[in-house]
């Protein structure tokens, strides 16, 4: 007699994800993680690199699966929107680049004097002016050997007990499982064993002040290079990483550079908490289809449902700080999703998880009054339809 299989049903792929395999059939024989990512990305496609603004993106949204593996593999999530049909007009202008390259320029000129006169009379402390300031070499081969390179120096120059000053160093920072490398534009340490982390942004400071958004974006940003740094600094005796960064900037309206000392605790406090939260690449690749890939060059049908097997978790706040947001946006307003109306309003909305869910426990055809949300939705719609009819509500 033939034995019965139970039939199978397929898994969901919708938010938030597929359900994670058992962990005995998450690794493929002679696969590694490095590998699987690869074959996501594409074979032939290099790595995107995962930088500190995108890392501070990805730390404000940490239940977010699909950012988290899209950037720890490498995925260049604008060519992927574009191939999407959702292409973002995201990212620098060319102007502003070519402004901000001649600015940091200009800032580090002659050695980095001017920057570190800034340094001195803001954070210099009761240390002597830096009249002279080592710069050390910091050229190798690869990112892991650009690394390597940059803690050297920061020993050395701690060991030294002088001033020295790091352009663009290359610092590592473990996320959900898989190295990330930044850049910050510059690293001062002090004679004390200071680290400074020095962000050079092409934004004005007009009367001493900057804007708001921006300076609090640059924060965010210098706290991922400050956790970074603290990697390397429990490793060095000495050391202590400050947590007050540098930021430079225009002047009014002139091209000279001016500084202001911003304290990063919270953003690194935050920062560090929320990147501990993300879902490890390896259990978020492990769960997808076979053959899943995000290679641009494939068809769109394809990227479309290898995106959509990895769970998002989409904000408005998105539009501004993610490549793929307008392909989010669009399938979250497609589903009748809430959350496309913002975190905030997803809140408060407790178990509707779709407008039409919303629109009907209004107007009393589904829900149970008893529920706090849906007695105030419904209150709110009768005191809507008598403002609409002139009733009491408008008296």
């Amino acid at each position: 007699m033939p034995r019965h299989r139970p039939t199978q049903t397929p898994r969901p792929v919708a938010h938030p994800g597929p359900t994670p395999p058992p962990p005995q059939q998450r690794e493929r024989p002679g696969t590694t993680l490095r590998q699987r990512l690869a074959e996501l990305r594409g074979p032939a496609v290099p790595p995107r690199p995962l930088d500190a603004r995108a890392l501070a993106a990805l730390a404000a949204n940490p239940g977010c699966r699909r950012r988290a593996l899209l950037d720890g593999a490498g995925v260049d999530k604008a060519a992927l929107a574009t191939a999407l049909g959702s292409p973002a007009p995201f990212g620098q202008s060319q102007f502003a680049f070519v402004r901000g390259n001649a600015f940091e320029a200009k800032v580090k000129a002659d050695g980095g004097t001017e920057l570190m006169r800034l340094l001195h009379e803001r954070l210099g402390g009761d240390a002597g002016a830096p009249h002279e300031v080592s710069v050390p070499d910091l050229t190798a081969a690869g990112p892991e050997g650009r690394a390597a390179r940059t803690a050297l120096a920061l020993r050395e120059a701690t060991e030294a007990g002088g001033w020295a000053l790091l352009d663009h160093p290359m610092l590592a920072l473990e996320v959900a499982g898989s190295p990330a490398y930044l850049e910050p534009d510059a690293v001062a340490v002090h004679p004390d064993g200071t680290w400074t982390v020095v962000e050079i942004k092409s934004f004005p400071m007009i009367d001493g002040s900057a804007d708001a958004a921006k300076v609090g974006a640059a924060a965010r940003q210098s706290a991922v290079y400050v956790l970074a740094l603290d990697r390397i600094a429990e490793l060095t005796e000495g050391a202590e990483v400050g947590h007050r960064v540098l930021l430079v900037c225009p002047k009014d309206f002139s091209n000279l550079p001016t500084a202001s000392v911003v304290d990063v605790r919270k953003q690194r406090a935050v920062t560090r908490r929320q990147l501990t939260r993300l879902t490890r690449l390896e259990d978020i690749a492990a769960a997808l289809p076979e053959g899943t890939t995000f290679d641009p060059e494939c068809s769109r049908q394809q990227l479309d449902a290898a995106v959509e097997s990895v769970g998002a978790a989409y904000a408005p706040e998105c539009l501004a700080a993610c490549e793929l947001a307008f392909h989010c946006r669009a399938k979250a307003r497609a589903a009748g999703a809430v959350e496309a109306l913002g975190r905030s309003v997803r809140g408060e909305l407790g178990g509707l998880t779709t407008v039409g869910e919303v629109l009907a426990a209004a107007a009393g055809k589904e829900g149970d009054p008893a529920d706090p949300t849906v007695a105030a939705l419904r209150r709110a719609a009768a005191l809507r339809a008598e403002a609409l009819a002139g009733g009491p509500a408008c008296r």
